[in-house]
């Protein structure tokens, strides 16, 4: 069965490719100099060094492959044709203010790509595409009132979708 596809920005494309470059030129040479080092102290079966080298060797080269995945199935949109294509509906790269209708509160994230998001980012969370709230919004219009299916399902309602940053 096909994969589906993963939906980046160009910015979103372009930050993992710096990951993926850091990882390559810079964390790699400094893991293999480190296991080096470790392995010329002698005995390995009571080395410290060499087995937290080890262990950081094995989450950046997981990592690497983690990244040529992404890669291999990413699409990159370009959100400014795209949003010609959605006009008027919420599309990544958008500040949306919505209430949750549960908690009677008002709440302003950014929609973006997977690789992008951060929900503890300042000002506003960047909450991904692919998360419960972001499949609720995407597509949809100011106005609109969606459930969010999560692990505690809520609803929401959108009060205002822009790709301009809201003012404080």
């Amino acid at each position: 069965m096909a994969e589906d596809k993963m939906i980046l920005t160009p910015q979103g494309y372009q930050k993992l490719q710096e990951e993926y470059r850091h990882l390559i030129d810079v964390e790699r040479p400094d893991v293999t100099e480190a296991i080096k080092e470790a392995r010329a102290q002698g005995d390995l079966s009571e080395n410290s060094e060499y087995d937290a080298a080890r262990e950081r060797q094995a989450k950046i080269e997981s990592r690497i492959l983690e990244i040529e995945h992404i890669f291999d199935i990413a699409e990159i949109v370009d959100t400014s044709k795209a949003e010609k294509k959605h006009e008027g509906k919420i599309y990544l790269e958008n500040f949306v203010t919505y209430k949750d209708l549960s908690e009677d509160e008002v709440h302003t994230i950014k929609l973006v790509s997977t690789v992008e998001a951060d929900a503890l980012a300042e000002p506003y969370p960047l909450v991904s595409n692919e998360s419960p709230l972001g499949k609720a919004i995407m597509g949809q219009v100011v106005g609109a009132q969606v459930a969010v299916e999560s692990a505690e399902p809520y609803s929401i309602e959108i009060l205002s979708a822009s790709k301009e940053e809201p003012k404080a």
